[in-house]
């Protein structure tokens, strides 16, 4: 005799199921069900050790944008120079140069722009070291290596001090050949008026041994513009030497006056006058025609010496012209004294640096190196690297912006954020009751995490806040948000197949976290070809959305699934009560199913022969 299925006994395969897919596979890691404790730990770790290096470093704010904190805002005129027109190509030119140099390191909200035909607009924020950058942006003429042929202190620096004696720089390198030895000591020991001591050579910075040294200059080897004991007529036969000389006898550095006109309306190819800045004090100098151009400078950048005891030093590479120009004119100087041995790198007509060689440099790379600061190096660096542009700029005017409508448009934003805020905690608490709590716990945290890295990011790479990055922090909270509800939702989709709590929350996991994944990507890549594209300000938008979508990624992996699993396993959640959010009845679940005992002997009933 055949009976129906009994009620007790249909739900023992998917019970089966159930318990099996409860428990972890053997080999299966279960440390995020059975130990999220760890996960906690490290993001509370994470969250210490970063908050600890805001309040050490002694910012505690971050950075604002010129639209929020004020700054400088730098006006240049462009001119025509020689072979060069104000045409679209070279200011467009020109601002990318301009927006390198004064976004040295990345993110510093530092604006370039054009206005009409031939401005140029440079707003620097507030909390940048603006008169640095004021200075980098000014001193925009075309970059040139000439040739010292006379030097002296002018104005004040008349009389060295002995603190002018040569420094690390001025001494050969350990380990390099005896021709450049004996050319240092010729240096050091030289009491010619026009022949400086270190401090006439910009404290003592000299360019050592080229990095790939090669072989001995040929006899030859002709320099572009190479110097002579006197300033001779260029080619064009334009240079009146006796002016020249006369004009350098003349020249007071220590008057600015002088400074702004030395140099200024000197051709490449003409001897001309100069002041540079060493210490305190000016020199002044008397330079040959150019031997290398800025432009066939390839790259230049500050580093520190590790391996010896040069401290931080300016390497430099050249293209291929700009290589052997450089082998040529430091294969003749190197046959000179001092200050014939020296070359100096002009910018605006103002000598940045004078540093003197010792033999011929071949391979395109060189070192300038001495006893630089880091912010020396690193300056003289980026003059180098952004220092020649396509036209010559004037200054205009420098003006200083204030974030009155910055700040009143910051507290409107700021106003709305908060406002926003409220209406998702409202609906997480109304829609999701108790599970409301693990999703503004886990903000919290995310919000933490955005507000101290973004303190941080200010010194380390001049990340500034300005008015569309707090937009996309804004956009950022319903992003963290949509993460949490795809979870909970899993969550809550298991319990409506009859699970209970703790199987529900690592069988809802996986899918979440799949999805949570390809979301945040989608943003991310979002974020990261808008800030490639785009410049300025909406960087700034593009940049705080991608940083805000990495952190929902770490939150939602080291934060909410291990919370999420530990209140599993407490009564108020794991019962389902109806203000956890998670109650069965109203989320309209299968009550769950269980196995039964078959009742013994005769009560049962009849029992089936097959059973049997």
């Amino acid at each position: 005799m055949s009976w129906p299925p009994s009620a007790d006994r249909a739900p023992e395969r998917p019970e089966r199921e159930y318990e099996k897919v409860a428990a972890p596979k053997k080999g299966r890691s279960a440390s995020a069900q059975s130990k999220p404790g760890r996960s906690l730990a490290l993001i509370l770790i994470a969250i210490v050790a970063l908050t600890g290096g805001m309040f050490a470093s002694g910012h505690t704010t971050p950075r604002l944008g010129i639209d929020l904190a004020g700054g400088t805002s730098i006006t240049l005129k462009a001119k025509a120079d020689q072979g060069s027109a104000v045409n679209k190509a070279n200011m467009d030119t020109a601002v990318e140069i301009m927006n390198r140099r004064v976004n040295g390191l990345g993110v510093s909200e530092a604006e370039v722009q054009t206005q009409g035909t031939d401005n140029i607009i440079v707003n620097i924020p507030r909390g940048t070291n603006s008169k640095e950058a004021q200075q980098q942006v000014g001193t925009t003429a075309k970059l040139y290596f000439r040739p010292v042929l006379a030097s002296e202190p002018s104005g004040a620096a008349a009389s060295p001090s002995p603190s002018g004696s040569p420094s690390a720089g001025s001494s050969p390198k350990p380990g390099s050949s005896s021709s450049p030895s004996a050319s240092s000591s010729q240096k050091a020991s030289s009491s010619s008026s026009t022949s400086p001591t270190s401090s006439a050579t910009t404290q003592g910075r000299a360019v050592t041994d080229a990095l790939k040294a090669g072989s001995s200059p040929s006899p030859s080897a002709t320099p572009t513009g190479g110097p002579s004991p006197k300033p001779t007529p260029s080619a064009s036969g334009g240079t009146d030497t006796a002016k020249l000389q006369a004009a350098y006898t003349a020249l007071d550095c220590s008057n600015q006056d002088d400074r702004a006109k030395a140099g200024n309306n000197a051709k490449p190819g003409d001897p001309t006058i100069a002041c540079g800045k060493v210490g305190k004090g000016y020199y002044k100098y008397l330079l040959g025609p150019a031997g290398v151009d800025g432009t066939e400078v390839k790259k230049a950048q500050a580093i520190f010496d590790t391996q010896g005891a040069s401290g931080w030093q300016v390497q430099m590479t050249f293209n291929s012209t700009g290589a052997k120009k450089f082998a040529d004119i430091t294969g003749e100087l190197a046959k000179n004294q001092a200050p014939q041995n020296e070359f100096g790198i002009v910018l605006d007509g103002e000598v940045v640096s004078s540093p003197y060689v010792s033999q011929a440099i071949t391979g395109g790379q060189a070192e300038i190196s001495g006893s630089f600061t880091q912010q020396e190096a690193q300056s003289l660096a980026n003059m180098l690297s952004y220092g020649a542009l396509p036209l010559s700029f004037q200054e205009q005017s420098v003006t200083t912006v204030t974030a009155a409508l910055g700040g009143q448009q910051l507290h409107a934003g700021l106003l709305a954020g908060a406002i926003g805020l409220a209406l998702v905690v409202l609906y997480l608490v109304v829609y999701y009751r108790g599970l409301s709590l693990v999703a503004m716990a886990s903000l919290v945290v995310s919000a933490i995490l955005t507000y101290v890295i973004m303190s941080l990011l200010g010194p380390a790479i001049h990340f500034a806040l300005n008015l569309p990055a707090v937009c996309g922090a804004i956009v950022a909270i319903g992003i963290t948000a949509d993460s949490f509800i795809v979870y909970f939702e899993r969550i809550r989709d298991e319990i409506r197949e009859g699970r209970s709590l703790r199987p529900a929350v690592e069988r809802a996991w996986p899918r979440a976290r799949r999805t949570v994944l390809v979301s945040d990507f989608v943003s991310f890549l979002a974020a990261a070809v808008l800030f490639i594209v785009t410049v300025g300000k909406v960087q700034g938008f593009a940049f705080t959305l991608g940083l805000t979508t990495v952190l929902d990624v770490v939150v939602v992996f080291l934060f909410t699934k291990p919370l999420m699993t530990l209140l599993a396993r407490r009564k108020f959640f794991g019962n389902g009560h109806k203000w956890s959010g998670l109650d069965p009845k109203s989320l309209g679940g299968k009550p769950p199913l269980r196995r039964t005992r078959r009742p013994a002997g005769p009560a049962a009933g009849p029992v089936d022969p097959k059973e049997a």
